[in-house]
């Protein structure tokens, strides 16, 4: 399974700009072999969170188009990071995930929102948990947006429903690297599966982004690591170390759900 990661810097507050630049990926970097591409999150206006309530899409009706051409054009899935997004009279962060038909097989609203980048006083958080999905080779995914990688329950239940890859997509700080690369190992070894990492980097003027993304195998190992620059990374997956993994260590066969708790609040 071929898997390419779009790394680069979001023009924040410039859909336009931000389209040009993976259109323009996709013309000089995708490979015609390749089946699923990944994007950063928040890629259609990045972090400029007070225009938002302006510039954000509504119900995906400009990026599921925009989506849709290049899927279709190069017959890829696309695991497209996460757009700002009007749904239901309030505005999400919002994952989703096109086949090479166009079709959106996956949507997802940000769970928890990034206190240190005020998205609480902007954004509305969702309310339902990542859940696995098919691609289009047969393999099954699951898709989880930046902040909620602190949160290993999220990860745990697609994962238990026979998730491969986790896509985690991002917009996280350079201040804290260390703790991305090490949270992700984290999700690829509690879960047997592989971690497929796409960030953001440099700057929008007031954070800058780490980059550094990344793919992990099953044992926790990194595959590749990209380094703080925009750029394109391949990636070959051999699914089947999922399954050797979780033989090895079943750890989902031996969950004791009767006897865990969680700490009232």
């Amino acid at each position: 399974m071929k898997v390419q990661l779009l790394q680069f810097n979001v023009t924040a507050g410039n859909v336009s700009a931000n389209e040009h630049k993976i259109t323009h990926l996709f013309e000089t970097s995708v490979h015609s072999d390749t089946d699923v591409v990944v994007l950063p999150e928040m890629w259609n206006n990045g972090y400029a969170l007070t225009e938002l309530h302006q510039k954000a899409d509504h119900q995906l009706s400009r990026t599921l188009p925009f989506l849709q051409q290049l899927a279709t054009q190069y017959n890829v899935d696309i695991v497209a990071g996460s757009v700002s997004n009007h749904h239901e009279d309030a505005l999400y962060n919002t994952a989703l995930t096109v086949n090479h038909h166009g079709e959106l097989i996956y949507d997802y609203n940000k769970i928890h929102l990034v206190p240190m980048l005020d998205e609480p006083h902007y954004l509305t958080a969702g309310n339902h948990v990542p859940h696995p999905f098919t691609l289009s080779n047969g393999t099954i995914a699951s898709q989880i947006i930046c902040y909620d990688l602190r949160f290993p329950e999220l990860s745990r239940y697609p994962a238990a429903e026979g998730a491969q890859i986790l896509f985690y997509v991002a917009q996280w700080p350079d201040v804290r690297l260390n703790h991305w690369r090490q949270l992700l190992q984290a999700r690829a070894i509690e879960n047997d599966v592989y971690v497929v990492a796409v960030n953001g980097c440099g700057s929008d003027g007031k954070t800058t982004y780490a980059g550094h993304s990344m793919v992990i195998d099953p044992n926790g190992e990194i595959i590749i690591e990209a380094n703080e620059h925009e750029t394109v990374h391949t990636v070959i997956l051999d699914i089947s170390k999922v399954d050797a993994q979780r033989d090895a260590i079943p750890v989902f066969k031996n969950m004791r759900p009767d006897v865990y708790r969680y700490a009232k609040k």
